[in-house]
């Protein structure tokens, strides 16, 4: 078989090609450069405004805050995580900071979130405002980016900003992302690794476009393709992926979807060029390549990601190998990789055998259709108490998603679902990959403890999903001017109806305190409760 390279993107200039299916390779992205970065921005200062505003309150460790507020200071001091003394969270409250013992303490996740958690700290100290800066932060990262990447899948900055703002005023979205837990960092990468995959899309197939346009005219025969060995935005992906499995493992199943998406693009890119066998050519040219790529950059990510475990010698498990002399093959292996696996199988065990009932439990069947959130945080209060100026007032953090856009979700998903059937129309097909990576795999654990709040990771999909619906609302360009003006009136109606909704469950999500009549008001359903 012939073999060409081609390592860097100096074709990509070049004219498109115009002849047959080639057209199918790209399409051009929108003319609006200053409004396709604008307006993304301006989403983005939306979401910073819901979850950045008065991020102090509640002035007191919710829910997991209580793990990874006190392992990510644990992290900033020390480099790994330390058990707490008993009283610890009241300590914290009350501004004594001296809460750790000697002892290393059992963590389940991997380090990357609680790094990050950790910035905030060292920039606004251990209190509430500062464990939380992070992953409110990481909100406003995931709204931006997946605007931006809205853009490029629909070639449109409309739909692309109107799938941003759903996930701006989503109030599952905003609670996440105003609570110190790890699930809105986890969100935010995946977010970023689905929008570098998509840059590579592009990036790759206007390569390939320019390799074909050099060859046909000179009258070279196309033969078995390129190998584009240069591909950095899917270098960048696998990265993103990597922090993203750092962060917590079920980003395992996102890097396992997001690498056969890329795949199934890939065939795709190479038959629409007129490549022969494009199936095989893809496997054996560019699996290898892409497996480098992607996975290997993960992995890399995620094993350098433990750095303050691995250098440290206290930390829990560290010495497991050294007091464990390895036999046969096994002492090839360094002992702190040999330690890291062991405490990886620790790890593992745990999470296959977490079966504890908890209140706010619920099964992931239920998740799509908001049947049993998660309360954070709730507060009884009396008249006169923390500002409560009726008989009897609520105050609380609710994990709940926007009802409006969830529940436009759920169709929009089989509208997805029938159009890369019957059409085979690639963009649903990757907001449905997006879907299943961080969905389906947790119905697979039906005697596992799992939250609603873990679906967190899905908005930004089910947002896309409903901008794509609403691009068929809208029409195309080639449709009259009237049927565009009533489709985008409907689009718009639908996105106001959106932000009013969000806006009457603000306060459920932000911990205000609501007369109880206006608090039971929001509880439409008793499981919400």
């Amino acid at each position: 078989m012939t073999q060409t390279t081609v390592g860097a993107p100096q074709g990509a200039r070049a004219k498109p090609i115009q002849s047959g299916p080639r057209t199918r390779l790209y399409s051009p992205m929108p003319g609006d450069r200053v409004w396709g970065w604008l307006g993304p921005l301006l989403v983005g200062a939306v979401a910073a405004v819901l979850r950045l505003v008065d991020l102090g309150r509640p002035n007191r460790i919710i829910f997991d805050e209580t793990y990874y507020a006190k392992d990510a200071f644990a992290q900033l001091q020390f480099g790994y995580a330390r058990s707490t003394v008993d009283d610890a969270d009241e300590m914290i409250i009350d501004g004594n900071l001296d809460v750790f013992t000697d002892e290393p303490s059992f963590v389940v996740h991997p380090p990357v979130g609680k790094f990050l958690i950790a910035q905030g700290i060292r920039l606004l100290g251990m209190e509430p405002a500062g464990w939380r800066l992070a992953t409110a932060l990481a909100g406003v990262v995931a709204a931006i980016v997946l605007a931006r990447a809205g853009r490029r899948l629909f070639r449109s900055t409309v739909l692309g900003c109107t799938a941003g703002l759903f996930v701006a005023v989503d109030g599952l979205a905003i609670a996440v992302n105003r609570t110190a837990i790890l699930d809105g960092i986890f969100a935010m990468f995946v977010v970023a690794a689905f929008a570098c995959l998509l840059a590579d899309r592009d990036h790759s197939r206007t390569m390939l476009a320019a390799w074909v346009n050099q060859r046909l005219p000179a009258g070279l025969p196309l033969g078995d393709g390129p190998v584009m060995s240069w591909r950095p935005w899917r270098l960048a992906g696998g990265i993103m992926l990597g922090l993203a499995c750092g962060t917590k493992w079920s980003g395992v199943y996102v890097v396992a979807v997001f690498g056969l998406m890329t795949v199934f693009w890939e065939i795709s890119a190479r038959r629409a060029a007129g490549i022969r066998s494009p199936a095989l050519n893809s496997l054996l040219r560019d699996g290898p390549v892409a497996f480098v790529t992607i996975v290997g950059s993960a992995l890399l990510t995620y094993v350098v990601s433990w750095w303050g475990w691995i250098f440290s010698g206290n930390a829990w498990g560290r010495t497991w190998a050294a007091e464990n002399p390895p036999s046969g093959l096994g002492g090839l292996a360094p002992n702190w990789l040999r330690s890291l696996w062991h405490y990886h199988s620790q790890i593992w065990d745990f999470h296959t055998n977490l079966t504890s009932e908890h209140n706010y439990e619920s099964s992931a069947w239920t998740w799509l259709y908001l049947g049993r959130p998660v309360s954070f945080d709730y507060q009884s209060l009396d008249r006169g108490e923390a500002g409560c100026t009726a008989e009897q007032c609520s105050q609380e953090v609710l994990a709940l998603g926007n009802p409006v856009l969830w529940w436009a979700a759920c169709a929009a998903l089989i509208v997805c679902l029938a159009m890369w059937f019957l059409r085979r129309d690639w963009r649903p097909g990757a907001i449905l990959a997006g879907v299943v990576a961080t969905w389906a795999p947790w119905l697979l654990y039906t005697d596992r403890t799992t939250f609603a709040f873990y679906a967190v990771a899905i908005v930004p999909f089910l947002a896309l999903a409903v901008a794509y619906v609403l691009g068929f609302v809208i029409g195309r360009p080639s449709d009259s001017a009237s049927r565009r003006a009533i489709g985008a009136a409907i689009a718009g109606a639908f996105v106001l109806v959106v932000v009013i909704v969000a806006a009457w469950f603000y306060p459920l999500h932000v911990d205000t305190v609501l007369p109880y009549d206006e608090w039971r008001s929001r509880m439409w359903f008793d499981s919400w409760i």
